[in-house]
């Protein structure tokens, strides 16, 4: 079984390097990250959301509720983990 574990890591991380170079060049000013998404985020910011600080609009406003998912899941994911270290208690 560790034999079949090993493998499909080996076969996953393969597949996420392979995929990786696709991305463009760290800092690329042509990417599209850089042509089209952040220069609406730094024109529009404080015209949509009323927030002068652009970074807690991002944070806040735009991905608002994917951050609040996320620690929705970290914090489901740290109540397992107590839960399971607590043991059992029945002694």
């Amino acid at each position: 079984m560790k034999i079949l574990a090993l493998i499909v890591s080996i076969m996953t991380g393969a597949l996420l390097i392979y995929a990786a170079e696709d991305f463009p060049s760290w800092g690329d000013p042509n990417s599209p990250t850089s042509l089209h998404v952040s220069p609406r985020y730094i024109t529009k910011t404080y015209e949509e959301t009323k927030i002068p600080n652009m970074v807690t609009a991002v944070l806040a406003d735009y991905r608002g509720y994917d951050t609040l998912f996320e620690t929705t899941v970290i914090f489901a994911a740290g109540i397992t983990v107590l839960f399971l270290l607590r043991g059992n208690r029945d002694d």
